[in-house]
């Protein structure tokens, strides 16, 4: 058994359902990814968490695991302890804090009676370990402020781009989640007031101009068309990075919307530090150039002016090291 506790990481998205051990300085062990079935029913989506949760809680580190944390895509209630993933159709309201509260290793953990949690607190009673939740954005604040790009700032944005766009922000040196658990989450920011109907029922939410998904979808829309069978944003960063002037555009549409939903956000609570991270952030200067172009037109108050942008350091980790740090 490791000689220092262990915490229970997992990481829920719209693509995939990751899990891993993570130990008290980031570091991962036993980690695994299975593929999300996002449009089938919520049960199904749950037996995959469960299937995480089976194949860690069958490694020899798990009776040093002292507590699970859950970072999910959103929105997500603290109070209530569940989480309505905008991609996640099958979820909505959905009690994923007792529904892993209630998973057999999670109920009965064998080592429970002789640990503190991982906050110093007793241990649960009956044997059962603490569940701790939070939005994938908020998580991914968490991961990069204890141990990546956002380390010793004091107000920083931190961003996760992908299949859709969360975000968590860190005020006066530490992770603000909000009562609710959502503060920060700017994927559903509206940046274009005449835009299109988004799922969470708003409409020009930054997430439909600026995921992955939006990218692929704007390129296609132009008349892109990719080599071979993939039409993921990952396809039309190829096709960019080889010159492609639709797959161009898209990327620099995304750019200008994050930056529009960066700005606004800066200026309201005066941050010193941006964050960007997920699968997008991957195609590197593709997002980052044009990105930093039109934050030049969008942040024009002289306070937000020069922001502090920075690509993620934990890069696909961040998510199971964030969950884990909601555990310390």
């Amino acid at each position: 058994m490791p000689s220092t506790p262990l915490f229970a990481a997992v990481d829920i998205g719209g693509t995939k359902i990751a899990g891993a051990l993570v130990d008290g300085a980031g570091r991962l062990r036993h980690s695994l990814q299975l593929p999300t079935p996002a449009t089938e029913s919520g049960a199904a989506v749950l037996a995959v968490v469960h299937k995480v949760l089976d194949q860690l809680s069958g490694t020899a580190d798990w009776a040093a695991v002292t507590a699970v944390g859950i970072g999910s895509a959103g929105p997500v209630d603290l109070v209530g302890g569940t989480v309505s993933p905008v991609n996640i159709p099958g979820w909505r309201g959905f009690p994923l804090v007792a529904e892993v509260a209630a998973h057999p290793a999670v109920a009965a953990h064998p080592a429970v009676a002789g640990h503190p949690t991982a906050a110093g607190r007793p241990p649960a009673a009956g044997g059962a370990l603490p569940v701790r939740l939070a939005g994938d954005g908020v998580a991914m604040a968490a991961a990069e402020h204890w141990q990546g790009a956002a380390r010793g700032a004091a107000n920083a944005l931190c961003l996760v781009v992908s299949t859709g766009v969360g975000a968590g922000l860190v005020l006066d040196g530490a992770v603000r989640p909000g009562p609710s658990g959502n503060a920060g989450h700017l994927g559903h920011i509206t940046v274009d007031l005449d835009g299109e109907p988004c799922p969470c029922g708003s409409r020009g939410c930054l997430e439909g101009l600026a995921s992955g998904t939006a990218i692929a979808r704007r390129a296609l829309a132009e008349g892109w068309r990719p080599d071979g069978e993939d039409r993921s944003a990952r396809a039309v960063a190829a096709s960019a990075a080889a010159g492609d002037p639709v797959a161009l555009a898209s990327f620099d549409r995304a750019a200008r919307a994050l930056a529009a939903g960066i700005a606004a956000t800066a200026a309201l609570v005066d941050l010193d530090r941006v964050v960007i991270g997920g699968g997008v952030a991957t195609a590197g200067d593709l997002l980052f150039a044009p990105l930093a172009r039109h934050l030049d037109r969008y942040a024009a108050l002289s306070y937000i002016r020069g922001l502090d942008v920075r690509r993620a350091e934990l890069g696909t980790d961040a998510g199971l090291i964030g969950a884990a740090a909601l555990c310390r």
